[in-house]
């Protein structure tokens, strides 16, 4: 007979053991983990033993839930949660399905405010807790940096990968790790879904892009090994993805299910480097990608559902242990060969360990007890996956103590050090791509008079931007008199016009691009605007490959990201205030002859 502890209040929950936690979220010295609970393998199997058959299904799963509350989320939080899940909160999720994890998304609503976030963790490890079997839970995000973003500011945000890439500093790269893993600590996130180990060989590629450190595998490696051990000294597992290599698709696995052509020689020499490097560097998370690779699994089943791939290559062949993670299971290249129900058992089936965010929870989740009813999965293989699982979650501490601190989080989150650290290394990644005639550096003397237009996606995070408006700030912040006009990512005819008039009379015009293709009306208007006689500077604020699709500009410059760290370091290069340093970590060919490269790997200009 299992009884419930009386649950601790709210208040309680967030200021308990304020010098324990403060020692597991700040992290910053190399035994990050020295207080962890040594539980050893006896130990976990002892719990693991007490687990009924459910919690130990439920244990392989990972969820999203709507709401900013464990327990009291809003109404319209709830119904979502009723209709996608069945349940009305992340504590009736934790409580009826006995799930091992739970994934954040800013958009179900989970982070809000640093302090919200703290505390939703702080709810669901109560839940968690209080389990017949209490097991505290992982909680995960995607916190890749630059564009893909789920906490936001007051948080720190960092550079993402190709900015790092184009830093070309280890140190670095391990500096912004470790401060976006202390800040994800502080609020009860211990997996991150980073960093990104494909190395991206397709300039097509829609889905990579710039969550990649690069182009060069060697390079691509070293980042990942930096940033591993970066998160990984903060008190956070770090997961690589996508396994065996998402670098090289022209289809995005979110809609659809891509091949990759590489033999087997061309997959060792380009995929695998930088998976190699993070097992080496003690890796404690892969996570799969949704993608047939024929030469590694020739029944074409995606990566994810290939046991020739997960078991035969990462553990067998690289000797990797660590927890294997699907990526999303309601992603649709996961689900385009086989349905709902067979997806989670021929997961497990292949050799992963934990079961990410199922469309139908309570299909995937039967689905796994039923398999093992039926004999086609053993007891004793999720045992094997629940280890992994509860390995993990010893080695974080967080058996010995799962909750996080108000005290904790104003401590580390989006302290002053961490917003200077990130400027600091933002500046090193701005490439000049082009310059003519030396027309950069920007002087508030020769050209006060500036208007920025261009692309305004949406914030990563939510909190960030508009890109225009970041950019016009920054530069008035610096003595030049600047205005913003938002043109968009696909300019109306109108819109080019209400910017060739706004045009007139300044000094210089400043466009932010975003993905220029062949047929985009961005190339209209940076041809409209160069046309008045206006200077005109473009800054790609994603791909940095617009510039082989643009002409007539005075100077390029490739931000890497549209969040502010990256978009004010832009800034402070464009008017001299700092000097470009970042290279590029992909070549950029024409777009008219792929076969012809227009800046190679390593360009980046520098003022005289």
């Amino acid at each position: 007979m299992h009884h419930r502890a009386p649950a601790p209040s709210r208040r309680t929950l967030l200021t308990v053991t304020a010098a324990a936690a403060a020692a597991a979220v700040t992290g910053m010295s190399t035994p990050a983990l020295a207080g962890q609970d040594r539980h050893d393998d006896r130990k976990l199997r002892r719990i693991i033993d007490r687990m009924s058959l459910e919690e130990k299904v439920g244990q392989l799963f990972v969820m999203r839930v709507y709401g900013h509350s464990a327990t009291a989320p809003d109404q319209a939080d709830i119904d979502a949660n009723l209709a996608e899940i069945g349940v009305r909160t992340a504590a009736e999720l934790v409580e009826r399905y006995h799930v091992g994890g739970v994934i954040y998304f800013s958009w179900a609503h989970n982070t809000r405010d640093p302090q919200q976030i703290a505390a939703l963790s702080n709810g669901i490890q109560q839940a968690a807790l209080a389990q017949p079997t209490p097991v505290p839970a992982l909680i995960s995000t995607d916190q890749e940096h630059g564009i893909v973003c789920r906490v936001g500011e007051p948080a720190t945000l960092v550079p993402g990968a190709m900015a790092l890439g184009a830093g070309g500093s280890h140190a670095d790269a391990r500096r912004a790790a470790q401060i976006a893993g202390a800040e994800l600590a502080a609020v009860g996130i211990r997996q991150n879904y980073a960093p990104v180990a494909d190395v991206n060989v397709n300039p097509a590629n829609p889905v990579i892009g710039v969550r990649s450190f690069g182009s060069d595998p060697a390079a691509v490696a070293g980042m990942v090994a930096a940033q591993v051990k970066g998160y990984q000294r903060a008190g956070v597992a770090a997961t690589s993805k996508h396994f065996p290599g998402h670098g090289d698709t022209a289809v995005d696995s979110h809609y659809g299910l891509p091949t990759i052509t590489h033999t087997r020689a061309q997959w060792s020499t380009l995929d695998a480097p930088p998976f190699r490097s993070a097992i080496a560097a003690g890796i404690d998370s892969i996570m799969t990608a949704h993608i047939v690779v024929p030469a590694l699994d020739a029944s074409e089943d995606p990566a994810t559902l290939s046991r020739p791939i997960l078991t035969g290559i990462l553990r067998e062949e690289l000797g990797y242990d660590g927890v294997v993670v699907t990526d999303s299971l309601g992603m649709e290249g996961v689900r385009t060969k086989y349905g709902d129900e067979r997806v989670p058992v021929l997961a497990l089936k292949a050799g992963v360990d934990q079961l990410l965010n199922p469309p139908k929870l309570d299909v995937a989740w039967n689905a796994v007890l039923k398999a093992v009813s039926d004999g086609e999965l053993t007891e004793a293989r999720l045992d094997e996956s629940i280890l992994r699982i509860l390995r993990l979650k010893s080695k974080l501490g967080l058996f010995r103590n799962a909750y996080v601190t108000r005290a904790g989080v104003e401590r580390v989150v989006g302290t002053a050090a961490h917003l200077a650290q990130a400027d600091r290394i933002a500046e090193a990644t701005t490439t000049l791509l082009l310059n003519e005639g030396g027309f950069l550096p920007l002087s508030p003397a020769r050209q006060r008079s500036v208007l920025v237009v261009g692309a305004d996606p949406a914030s990563p995070s939510g909190t960030t931007g508009p890109p225009t408006t970041t950019l016009a700030t920054a530069l008035t912040d610096l003595g030049f008199s600047a205005a913003a006009l938002s043109t968009g990512i696909t300019p109306t005819a109108a819109k080019i016009e209400e910017a060739v008039a706004a045009a007139a009379g300044k000094d210089v015009v400043v466009v932010g691009t975003y993905n220029v293709t062949a047929t985009s009306p961005q190339r209209t208007l940076v041809a409209r605007l160069v046309a008045t006689g206006v200077p005109v500077v473009t800054i790609a604020i994603r791909n940095p490959y617009d510039i082989a699709r643009i002409d007539g500009q005075r100077a390029t410059l490739a931000a890497y990201s549209w969040t502010d760290v990256e978009l004010r370091a832009a800034v402070r290069v464009l008017a001299g205030k700092a000097r470009p340093r970042g290279r590029l970590p992909v070549p950029v060919q024409s777009a008219d002859d792929p076969a012809k490269v227009l800046y190679p790997v390593g360009h980046g200009l520098s003022y005289r």
